[in-house]
């Protein structure tokens, strides 16, 4: 992937063009501001990822330090605006759309995906602050976009995880505001030294346990008080995982720890909704960030590493490999489509932001698509990268296998693929027909993709008519169908750009049919195990 040719993919997505004209961004600002992107992602960052992995994270004196050097390239990134660029300018950003801002995050997200945890999960909380606490806003996100401050998300406990019903972590009041006790996990950043200050945006339970998630409220828990003192939040380890190495993952205890509201009481999730549409998108451009990154290193690989030809001549590059040239053709098709999937599914959720009826429709649509095939198509893009560098991409003198590693977490966090998949089809495409409506007519623009189209509507006109049990077992195979259908649209729309990629894309259109074919016999199998 080059700022290039992410950029004419950026171009070609439907509402981009309207999006663009009143920020003053034609073609040659759109790709001086990934120009910078990629120059950060490939100089700093880049290099930055490799020696965090081997370093790692530890606690000292009960605080987290990280890698040398994150926070010198921590504060480059607020420096150059790309904490927060799609955040308003009076809240310290600088107001561009937010699939420019996708589109500038991708190489970086691709370069160091550990790293780039903490600007997703401060940016998110900036725009949750932004929607639900003004006071707390305008002292926070200017922060939050220099880089002086961060932000963490907690929500996970030992025993409630996906089920946040059962969260015990309790705010109390005590005359002078509320006080927060429990523990949280799985958080990313919980803990770091980067910046001066850290705002955990915490769920905790203020009604009783019965209530479910309606008795859970939004607390902005800072670890220092307004008065610098320390506020009762102990690291109580680090997660020792598979990869992430350079992204600390805290187990974090909460001590009668001050903390303030966020929205109504027993409205927490509600509130949580900005931030976690944002942290569900950029999951889907780490698995971008991450195939296009692998697409480029097998390439370069390939192109250099010389074996096999006839014995009497010189051994000849890797890329004549009719093989290797499917492999590499397979990754440039997974760079290009999931680049088109994200920065159409951030263009469609500030088009819904402005009142287009459509675009609220697809939205919903499109981020399950965005968040479960960003990181499955980016887990296969470094599966195929380690194939193509053979046995030197299963040692660690290449990153193949660090991205492997690191990428792998994408299908789990912000919502397991199953709990996409029944987000889609439950209360997307079953509940009424808007989602799918709103689908369909975008895809007539690309009558290439008419078959596949057809046959995706076909499977959720069957599911209507399903048992409750059957649509549960037929969720997954619908969401791949979704995927299948949707991804042969931007096939069709990315087509032209140049001869190498309409190869790699008609390679991927050849397959469609016998994706759909895997999905209609998932949905067939579903439909026999009703009660």
């Amino acid at each position: 992937m080059t700022p290039e040719l992410l950029a004419q993919i950026l171009a070609r997505t439907p509402g981009w063009a309207e999006q663009a004209a009143p920020a003053g961004l034609d073609d040659t600002a759109v790709a001086q501001i990934l120009g910078e992107t990629f120059k950060l992602a490939e100089e700093t960052l880049a290099p930055l990822a490799s020696t965090a992995d081997e370093a790692g994270c530890r606690v000292e004196g009960g605080r987290v330090r990280t890698p040398e050097g994150y926070g010198a390239a921590y504060r480059a990134l607020g420096e150059g605006g790309w904490l927060a660029a799609d955040l308003p300018e009076d809240l310290g950003g600088m107001g561009l759309p937010l699939a420019l801002h996708v589109a500038a995050a991708l190489p970086m997200e691709g370069a160091a995906l550990p790293f780039m945890m903490l600007p997703g999960s401060s940016r998110a909380a900036a725009f949750c602050l932004a929607a639900n606490a003004p006071d707390l806003a305008a002292e926070w996100c200017p922060k939050l976009a220099e880089g002086t401050w961060a932000a963490t998300i907690c929500i996970s406990e030992p025993d409630a995880g996906s089920d946040v019903g059962r969260i015990r972590t309790r705010a109390e009041e005590d005359g002078n505001g509320w006080r927060i006790s429990g523990t949280k996990c799985w958080i990313s950043f919980g803990d770091q030294d980067m910046t001066d200050r850290i705002g955990h945006l915490l769920l905790a339970r203020t009604g009783a346990p019965e209530a479910g998630t309606r008795g859970l409220s939004l607390f902005l828990v800072p670890n220092v008080t307004d008065a610098g003192a320390s506020n009762g939040i102990h690291v109580e380890r680090i997660e020792e995982k598979l990869g992430l190495h350079g992204s600390p993952t805290c187990v974090l205890r909460f001590d009668g720890a001050e903390g303030v509201m966020i929205g109504a009481p027993g409205r927490g999730l509600p509130a949580l909704f900005h931030m976690i549409e944002r942290m569900r998108l950029q999951v889907g451009t780490q698995g971008a960030g991450v195939a296009a990154t692998c697409a480029h290193l097998a390439r370069s690989y390939a192109e250099d590493r010389r074996q096999g030809g006839a014995p009497s001549a010189p051994p000849v590059a890797l890329t004549a490999h009719a093989d290797i040239q499917r492999m590499l053709l397979t990754l440039d098709a997974r760079a290009m489509l999931l680049a088109a999937l994200v920065l159409e599914t951030a263009t469609v959720l500030d088009m819904a932001k402005e009142g287009d009826e459509s675009a609220a429709a697809l939205a919903p649509f499109l981020l399950p698509l965005a968040k479960t095939f960003g990181g499955e198509m980016g887990q296969e893009s470094a599966s195929d990268t380690i194939q193509v560098l053979g046995g030197a991409g299963y040692t660690r003198e290449w990153p193949a296998e660090r991205y492997f590693r690191d990428v792998r977490i994408t299908t789990i966090y912000e919502g397991t693929t199953g709990m996409q998949a029944q987000d889609l089809v439950l209360r997307r495409l079953l509940k009424d027909d808007a989602a799918l409506t709103a689908f369909l007519d975008r895809a007539k623009t690309a009558p290439g993709s008419a078959d596949l189209t057809g046959r995706f509507a076909a499977l959720v006109t069957r599911l209507r008519e399903a048992a409750p049990e059957a649509r549960l077992y037929a969720a997954d195979a619908v969401l791949r169908a979704a995927w299948v259908a949707q991804s042969a649209v931007l096939a069709e729309r990315l087509k032209g750009i140049s001869t190498e990629s309409d190869r790699a894309l008609d390679l991927w259109l050849a397959q469609g049919s016998a994706r759909m074919a895997m999905a209609e016999s998932g949905v067939d199998w579903a439909l026999t195990q009703s009660a």
